[in-house]
């Protein structure tokens, strides 16, 4: 017991049940002890308090702090104090250690436990009070929206925090309204968030909603935007448990709060099957849905992650990130274009990957539709096939192919030439053991090239913010959703099936912009939104992906399997070898060709 403290707290209960032995027996003979029970008093104390103070430290008593005394403290406290009531029953009883009266037996623990667990609490609620108490407190008042657990953790945190303090919280839950939680009063429901913010004088809100469904958080937000509050919420669950984020980081509400989905249940102990321990190729590493692909796999600890990317700077950025985050993590990085067969062929032979996620590709609709259609189809499609074969030489167990919904009867170059590399994967899959697996999904929020950066700065300039059409709709998820999504499809396939993921209700663009206006801080007339016209090659609505007349139900919720019966033939695949090899062709060319091997493209 080399530490002061330790033996300070160790003295301090020894003196308590010292005290609260005499106690009970001043309390049993109100504070008139006879003689003979006095002289027992003093002598039983002389085997008590060593008993006692055995079991405070077999207990663990002295492993914490007590600034941080909580409930599992007082747990530890009244086990100890129960086994050493028992023995000291036993021993009046059996050993007849003096005139001990059974109401003293029942006191002393009593006592003990309220002199020890009452000092704790007492010293954590000083000590807070010294550190984050009112004298202390910096800041700006919020009101905090939730009363449950969330909220609690919340409120411990802004305690000690120097930028807030809560003054209020408001919940639905009609039993937790008119009561009090650390103190605050709970208002409900939560329509009345305007009065009660305006009453209390505050500015800003806080949503420790971290469960809540989006619709609830979009009522929330358009209620606190509308009366001029800048909303904020705490992080999720997954992020909290994960230990990625802690409580006290607080932010902004994003367009992804309001656009959540429910939370995506993965098969863990398959996805280890498919990647722990193994060599796993993430190509297009650097992109939006590359890099996370990346933070994904490397959470399952492979044996090594071979980043490949054509992008010097995408290439670097992840690099560094990954090496930051995950310093364990064996990393290589190979510059390279998909279409350079000699190139893959050099990186599969010197990294030998067991699985491979093809994310690399061309995807932005207006901008591959005329002059780089060619470079579209080259890339999306031979791009495909080049890494295809080489994965199919080296002897790679899995093969999965990042797809995209405009593949779906596609309208524009980008997702013919999307289409026509999910039907070489199927090529590829016929005759070989390499397992090919394509994976569908739509728009991702956030992704480079989105509406969601565009509308970003589009704002901050002060707009207009330019969509497209009043009408277009698009389906939206996370990236970390389709990332994780994509992953069990890759466990799950096991060889020539094209995956579709459930992208929910289609959502308006236009609601998009206005949702990002107000969660900038703007009301409704201070931004413009000025309709521009479709672009070359886009869709007014995209495809439906998960109904049920054209795919098939999969174990997992979210995944569909599309019902496809296009076949390629041999002839059909020489002639698209042959149509590929060239290096230039015109736009004119490109649109027929496609026309050709993908039956279901029409340009417009």
């Amino acid at each position: 017991m080399t530490n002061p403290r330790t033996l300070a707290a160790f003295l301090h209960d020894l003196v308590a049940a010292a005290l609260a032995w005499m106690l009970a027996f001043w309390l049993r003979f109100n504070f008139d002890v006879p003689l003979e029970f006095a002289e027992s008093a003093r002598h039983s104390m002389l085997w008590v308090l060593p008993l006692f103070g055995g079991l405070f430290f077999a207990f663990g008593l002295y492993r914490g702090l007590w600034r941080f005394a909580s409930l599992s403290d007082l747990q530890h406290i009244l086990f100890a104090i129960t086994t050493g009531t028992v023995l000291t029953i036993v021993a009046v009883l059996f050993l007849e250690l003096g005139p001990i009266p059974r109401s003293v037996l029942v006191l002393h623990p009593l006592l003990l436990a309220l002199m020890m667990g009452g000092s704790r609490f007492a010293y954590r609620s000083w000590r807070e009070h010294r550190l984050y108490g009112p004298a202390k407190m910096r800041g700006q008042p919020v009101l905090v929206l939730g009363a449950g657990e969330a909220a609690d953790s919340l409120l411990r945190e802004l305690n000690r925090s120097g930028l807030w303090y809560a003054v209020a919280m408001v919940d639905e839950g009609a039993s937790k309204v008119g009561r009090r939680l650390r103190g605050l009063p709970v208002f409900g429901p939560l329509s009345a968030v305007p009065e009660i913010a305006q009453k209390y004088g505050v500015k800003h809100v806080v949503m420790a909603l971290p469960d809540a469904k989006p619709s609830l958080r979009r009522r929330t937000t358009e209620l606190a935007t509308a009366a001029g509050l800048t909303v904020m919420t705490m992080p999720s669950y997954d992020d909290l448990l994960a230990g990625r984020l802690s409580v006290s980081h607080i932010r902004r509400v994003e367009l992804e709060d309001l656009l959540g989905r429910e939370a995506v249940s993965l098969d863990d102990a398959g996805l280890h099957q498919l990647l722990t321990g193994r060599t796993v190729l993430i190509s297009g590493a650097g992109g939006s849905i590359g890099s996370e692909l990346c933070r994904q796999i490397a959470l399952f600890s492979p044996s090594r992650l071979v980043l490949l990317d054509a992008s010097e700077f995408a290439l670097y950025r992840i690099d560094q990130e990954l090496t930051q985050t995950f310093p364990a993590l064996p990393l290589s990085c190979w510059a390279a274009d998909v279409r350079d067969g000699e190139r893959i062929d050099e990186i599969l032979a010197a990294e030998n990957p067991a699985v491979i996620f093809h994310a690399a590709a061309y995807k932005h609709v207006p901008l591959m539709e005329t002059v780089n259609a060619w470079q579209a189809v080259r890339t999306n499609a031979l791009g495909t096939l080049t890494l295809a074969r080489a994965a199919i030489n080296a002897g790679v167990d899995k093969f999965v192919l990042i797809s995209t919904d405009k593949a779906v009867n596609p309208t524009n170059v980008m997702g013919a030439s999307k289409r026509l590399a999910e039907r070489l994967c199927r090529v590829m899959q016929a005759a070989n053991k390499t397992r090919f697996v394509t994976v569908r999904f739509g728009n991702v929020l956030g992704s480079n090239g989105s509406v969601i950066p565009k509308f970003r700065e589009q704002i901050a300039r002060g707009g207009p913010v330019t969509v497209t059409h009043p009408d277009i709709v698009r389906f939206f998820m996370t990236i970390p959703e389709a990332a994780q999504l994509v992953l069990q499809a890759g466990y799950m396939g096991q060889g020539g099936e094209i995956f579709v993921l459930d992208m929910g209700e289609p959502v308006k663009i236009v609601d998009l912009a206005n949702d990002m206006i107000r969660l900038s801080g703007f009301a409704e007339g201070d931004i413009r939104i000025e309709f521009t016209g479709l672009r070359p090659g886009e869709k007014l609505y995209e495809e439906l992906l998960a109904d049920d007349e054209t795919t098939l139900p999969t174990p997992h919720p979210k995944l569909r399997i599309a019902k496809l019966a296009d076949c390629m033939s041999s002839l059909e695949f020489d002639e698209l070898l042959a149509w590929l090899a060239p290096n230039i062709r015109q736009t004119s060319e490109v649109k027929v060709g496609l026309k050709y091997f993908v039956p279901e493209y029409s340009s417009q």
